[in-house]
């Protein structure tokens, strides 16, 4: 039986391709490695979080996880996203939660310690 519930990693979306590349590049260690799990964008790319949430439930999910790929809760998390997860939950009959944007992690301040620790080491070679 298909799990029926699905994690949305949703990131902002830009009309530049090279943007999106980026953020699909950050997605792919999760989208490899938590299962049924999918990059959504919010704006001005696809897929769209309508996209997402609607071939999920086609394939039998009623519930979701939205995971902002933000650094904080701007405009967007704190009211577009809110409506559109309102939107979504009444058209599709699913149940839709926002988590905390990934800039409220404490694990992210720790990867970006890390990244300028390995940028110091390069610099000191």
């Amino acid at each position: 039986m298909a799990n029926p519930h699905r994690i949305i990693l949703l990131a902002h979306g830009s009309s530049d391709q090279r943007w999106c590349d980026t953020f699909e590049q950050l997605a792919k260690p999760t989208l490899e490695s938590v299962e049924d799990s999918s990059i959504a964008y919010m704006e001005l790319a696809e897929p769209s979080l309508e996209t997402i949430v609607a071939r999920g439930k086609e394939s039998g999910a009623t519930s979701f996880t939205i995971v902002p790929l933000f650094l904080a809760a701007g405009r967007h998390l704190r009211k577009d996203v809110p409506a559109m997860i309102e939107e979504l939950e009444k058209q599709h009959g699913v149940q839709i939660r926002l988590a905390d944007p990934i800039g409220q992690n404490p694990h992210l301040g720790e990867a970006i310690r890390d990244v300028v620790q390995d940028e110091l080491g390069r610099a000191a070679v």
